[in-house]
């Protein structure tokens, strides 16, 4: 089963995606914020990290960076999920180095079909 780490400050956002990406067949693991999702990626590395931006002590953008300048980590998929809507943030994100950016609110539908794609790019059994 793929492993999804959905990083958000907010629980009710933490538990709407897990019960979302739970139905699609998805193990979901959480941090709350940028530094605890590290921890979870060096001990159990996900197939598919799925993060807001703005949160306290490391944001989205930071969390982002880092996954994708580790050579053991920069082939896990990052997903950036967020109120942050203006097509700079949005520029910004995947300059950054996400694979995906979606902006909240978002149909869960076609949340599940993004997370699903990125997983089959990155050879993840759905």
């Amino acid at each position: 089963m793929c492993a999804v780490l959905v990083v958000d400050d907010s629980a009710m956002i933490r538990l709407m995606l897990r019960e979302y990406l739970n139905k699609g067949g998805l193990e979901v693991v959480e941090a709350i914020d940028g530094v605890a999702a590290i921890e979870q990626i060096r001990s159990h590395p996900p197939d598919l990290v799925i993060t807001d931006i703005v949160m306290p002590r490391m944001n989205g953008y930071e969390l982002c960076r880092w996954i994708k300048s580790d050579p053991q980590m920069k082939c896990i998929p990052v997903m950036m999920c967020t109120t942050k809507n203006e097509e700079f943030d949005r520029y910004w994100g995947l300059k950054q180095g996400a694979d995906a950016y979606i902006s909240k609110p978002y149909c869960p539908s076609e949340m599940i079909k993004a997370v699903k794609y990125l997983l089959e790019q990155s050879s993840c059994q759905v």
